[in-house]
C-alpha cells in the first residue's frame, strides 16, 4: 500500500490545481474500470491536500467518475442488448431495469451510503435501470458523501498510527483476505 501511495504522491505535481485535476482524473479512471478500490486515491488526497480539502477532492472525483461510468455503462449495455437475440430472463436484472424515479433514487442512495459496497456494481446496476442521469448524479453523490467521510476518516486515522502499527494492520488485513480467498476457493471446489 505504501509503494502505491508513494507512486501516487510522486505523480501529483507541486501545483495544487493541477494536482487536484490529476486526482479527479485518476478517480474517473478508477470508476470507469469498475472494481478497483479508490481508497488509495482518497489516502493520497488526504496526505497531499489535508483532510478537508482531500475529502472534497475525493467527493468531486468520485461523483465525476460515477456519472461518466454511468453514461459509458449505459451505452455499452444498450449495445450488448441489441446484439443479444434472447432477452435477459433474470428477475433481479429485470427489476433493476424497470426501477425509476424515487425507487431508483432511494436504491442508489442506500447502496452508496454503505462504504464497502463496490461502486462499480452500484453504477452498473443503475445504468441498466430506467433511472435518468440527473437522479443518478444526485443520489450517487449524496450517498457517497457519508461513505467517503467514513473512508477518509479511517485512512486519516490509519496514517496517524506509528509505522509498526500500520505494517501490523496491513499484514493482518492481508492475512484475513488470504484466508477468505482460500476458504472461498475450497468451498467452490467442494460444490463442484
Amino acid at each position: 500500500m505504501e509503494v502505491t501511495m508513494g507512486l501516487l504522491l510522486e505523480l501529483l505535481p507541486g501545483n495544487v490545481f493541477i494536482a487536484a485535476m490529476v486526482s479527479i482524473l485518476l478517480s474517473i479512471i478508477i470508476a470507469v474500470a469498475g472494481l478497483i478500490p479508490s481508497t488509495f486515491i482518497t489516502a493520497a488526497n488526504i496526505i497531499f491536500f489535508g483532510f478537508q480539502t482531500g475529502l472534497v477532492i475525493s467527493i468531486i472525483g468520485e461523483a465525476a467518475g460515477a456519472i461518466i461510468s454511468f453514461l459509458l455503462y449505459r451505452i455499452g449495455f444498450k449495445a450488448i442488448e441489441k446484439r443479444v437475440s434472447k432477452p435477459i430472463n433474470n428477475r433481479f436484472l429485470e427489476r433493476l431495469k424497470s426501477a425509476k424515479g424515487m425507487e431508483a433514487i432511494i436504491l442508489v442512495l442506500i447502496l452508496r451510503i454503505l462504504p464497502f459496497v463496490p461502486s462499480g456494481l452500484v453504477t452498473l446496476a443503475a445504468s441498466i435501470s430506467k433511472m435518468n442521469i440527473i437522479h443518478f448524479a444526485f443520489a450517487s453523490t449524496l450517498g457517497k458523501i457519508p461513505a467517503l467521510f467514513i473512508e477518509a476518516y479511517s485512512v486519516f486515522q490509519f496514517l496517524t498510527w506509528k509505522f509498526q502499527y500500520q505494517i501490523g494492520a496491513t499484514i493482518f488485513a492481508l492475512a484475513v483476505l488470504t484466508i477468505y480467498i482460500i476458504w472461498s476457493r475450497r468451498k467452490d471446489n467442494e460444490s463442484l
